[in-house]
């Protein structure tokens, strides 16, 4: 039969091995941390930029729009004609 000699060696080999990478994986979340804390401080460093305003459809476009809702069946034709006059006026 086959008699392990140094069975307290491989216990120790297989605890050094746990405690390696239990070390590896504390000092990955420290990394991670670290690297969250600096994006956090260059995000808040960074000057705010101003959001741009999209520009406006001019009235044939919207037009167009509110027409073609009108064919697929969206809007009926009074929802249309108070929205033409709400562009018309504004």
């Amino acid at each position: 039969m086959f008699v392990r000699r140094r069975p307290l060696l491989g216990a120790a080999m297989l605890g050094g091995t746990a405690y390696l990478a239990g070390r590896a994986g504390q000092r990955a979340a420290y990394q991670e941390d670290t690297q969250d804390q600096r994006l956090a401080e260059l995000e808040q460093s960074q000057p705010q930029a101003a959001p741009v305003a999209a520009p406006a459809p001019d009235l044939s476009t919207q037009l167009a729009t509110l027409s073609g809702l009108v064919e697929k069946g969206t809007l009926t034709q009074a929802e249309f004609d108070a929205a033409k006059q709400k562009l018309l006026a504004g």
